[in-house]
């Protein structure tokens, strides 16, 4: 038996018990002939003493032999002793292999047998959950020795690269551990509490249609269908809409996904989402099911409750007063409007934008004067430009016991700064940033940026870290131009079902006025998933399609299946999908979802640790149907 008990599991009501611990040296200590030992496993951390004197057969033979082999100033010499052979030869096993707690070191797999004992006072460590007790050892089993590794375990500043190289190692970590331990909780609370409510957990193929999730598909060449292809699944949309129709009425998925996209902090090229879809059941009665999902998640995972039913927010209304459609409410800088004060200003930039029917937007990041000199501020003029493509960020600073100082000021009359300083709230040590453009969602976007990049510079969340603010966003726009592809494309998906109220404006081909039954929650500014209430008559399906570009030969072509099912009965149905790994990594408060899934790609969608992607040889090439024009290019 390699162990009896876990590292984490001995208490003092256990002291006197015999037990064997099995697991990895987390640190060893040598102090004066008795060696230390921290002995972890996946549950936590053991202390195990090692000393001769309760190895009766070793401490005999030692005394037998100290006078003529092994005896110093300073006592028995292990080392010397160990090294005639007639030490040894009285010893069995076990008894050698305590002396090779001499020569054990970190990440070294061990056995150890021995007795709880209490720590003497005054060396408790309050520290560990097992800090009152120590393991006297009797028996030490070397079940494997470990190389040096190639970056401290227990160092936070370690490259990331060199982390996914050797993920097995950063795995052994403590707060990897913790991330790994609590994404199973939270897939375990899901589990639990969809299986409460009736849903069923009923997996979908991986190997599909290309679908328009509006990402690239990952493509798999089929061997035994020459020329064809099928895609991952960017979400399970078509198959779990089509168990809806199947009658099986409620269904769940810890479903996994591939997106063909570029990378970042929230983004990976496979991920899972909680995937959920019911029949007979409104947009409010899905909120209402993942409030009460979310409410035992952070319950059972991080020990709080939190208060629902969670506030709602119009995409139009969070657009016009955050700048996004995932506002972060911490903290209360708000977008304010401003093109009636500039109608007939001097200023032509202002004026011809409020005398087109633009927007003039501004925010007040109220103290940042003495944070932002002219250069830096000169630098956020050129990150909107870079990042934004726009013509240039003005803003007007007023230092404390200064002026108004800005390139624009000049051009406003006595009343305008009048008005604007009532309505921005406007005084010494603020600083305001200015958005005008012909349309309002480049207004909307680019202060909804600055507005983040204040709160950061402002320090506005350092003391709400802990603060768990969630929302939300619903009636988003169905449909938006995409000038690019010059058509209209789906802001969700082609399945979302239009307003009611808003049909007849889409029959009339006024699109852009078109709001879908669509929501998002959003945690702290994080979008945490999106869902929508389904179309399903197979009319207004194809009338969908035809509106999105897809004509009659390519819907039968792409969506004829689907389309087939909603002519047998189709009922109302809707659902939801919520980014598992971006949930965790909010849960957490690690700042990527790398931190929280096992083994992800890097961001340039690799694994180090395997060395993927890899070229393959042509007779696999060959076998698929397929030329390599990887040294072509």
């Amino acid at each position: 038996m390699y162990r009896t008990t876990s590292c984490n599991s001995l208490r003092t009501e256990h002291i006197g018990q015999s037990v064997t611990l099995a697991g990895w040296i987390n640190s060893r200590r040598d102090h004066g002939g008795v060696i230390f030992v921290d002995l972890r496993d996946r549950e936590g951390l053991t202390q195990v003493v090692f000393r001769p004197e309760d190895f009766p057969k070793l401490a005999s033979v030692l005394i037998d032999h100290a006078a003529e082999a092994a005896t110093t100033s300073k006592g028995i010499d292990l080392e010397k002793a160990y090294s005639d052979p007639l030490m040894t030869s009285g010893l069995n096993i076990d008894e050698r292999e305590w002396e090779k707690a001499r020569a054990l070191r970190s990440e070294d797999v061990i056995s150890v047998t021995g007795r709880v004992a209490p720590r003497l006072q005054g060396t408790e460590n309050a520290k560990i959950e097992t800090g009152e007790i120590e393991i006297i050892a009797s028996e030490l089993r070397v079940l494997n020795k470990a190389d040096v590794p190639p970056f401290p375990l227990d160092d936070p500043s370690v490259n990331e690269d060199l982390r996914l190289q050797y993920r097995y190692l950063d795995l052994r970590t403590a707060h990897m551990q913790r991330n790994i331990k609590l994404r199973h909780r939270v897939v375990k609370a899901t589990r639990d509490y969809l299986d409460e409510q009736g849903f069923l957990e009923i997996e979908t193929p991986v190997l599909s249609n290309p679908t328009p999730e509006g990402a690239r598909d990952f493509l798999v060449p089929s061997r035994l269908n020459p020329g064809t292809f099928y895609a991952l699944p960017q979400a399970p949309q078509q198959y779990k809409q089509l168990l809806q129709v199947a009658g099986l009425e409620k269904y769940f998925q810890i479903a996994r996904c591939f997106r063909d996209e570029d990378l970042r902090a929230d983004r990976q090229p496979e991920f899972t989402q909680i995937d959920v879809e019911a029949s007979f059941i409104t947009d409010v009665e899905i909120q209402t099911l993942i409030e009460g999902l979310l409410s035992r998640i952070f319950k059972e995972s991080r020990g709080v409750d939190i208060p629902v039913p969670f506030p709602r927010m119009t995409y139009a209304d969070a657009m016009n007063r955050y700048g996004s459609d995932k506002p972060d409410t911490r903290f209360a800088i708000e977008l304010v409007e401003l093109t009636d004060i500039f109608t007939a200003s001097t200023f032509k930039v202002f004026a011809s934008v409020a005398s087109g029917g633009g927007t003039i937007k501004a925010i007040n990041a109220k103290g940042a004067a003495a944070l932002l000199s002219k250069e830096q501020l000169k630098k956020w003029e050129e990150w909107v430009k870079t990042e934004f493509g726009a013509k240039g960020l003005a803003y007007i600073k007023w230092s404390v016991g200064g002026e108004w100082e800005s390139p624009i000021v000049k051009f406003f009359s006595d009343a305008e700064k009048k008005a604007l300083a009532e309505r921005m709230g406007f005084a010494e040590g603020d600083v305001l940033f200015f958005g005008a453009d012909a349309k309002l969602e480049p207004v909307c976007e680019i202060l909804g940026r600055v507005r983040l990049r204040c709160a950061e510079l402002l320090g506005l969340l350092a003391e709400k870290k802990d603060q768990l603010n969630f929302l939300w966003v619903v009636d988003f726009p169905l449909l938006a131009f995409s000038p690019e592809d010059n058509h209209w494309v789906a802001v969700h998906h082609p399945f979302t079902r239009p307003k009611a109220e808003d049909v007849p404006a889409m029959e009339a081909g006024d699109y852009g006025k078109v709001r879908a039954v669509a929501y998002d929650v959003v945690l702290n500014g994080v979008e945490l998933g999106g869902g929508s209430i389904r179309i399903h008559e197979r009319e207004l399906q194809a009338k969908l399609f035809e509106v999105l570009g897809v004509n009659a030969e390519e819907q039968q072509i792409k969506f004829g299946h689907i389309l087939k099912a909603f002519s047998f009965g189709a009922p109302p149905h809707g659902g939801i999908a919520l980014g598992l790994d971006r949930l965790v990594m909010l849960i957490t408060g690690a700042s990527s979802i790398r931190e929280v899934i096992a083994f992800p790609k890097n961001n340039r969608g690799c694994d180090l640790m395997t060395s993927s992607p890899v070229e393959v040889d042509f007779k696999q090439l060959r076998e698929v149907y397929i030329q390599s024009t990887a040294k072509k290019l």
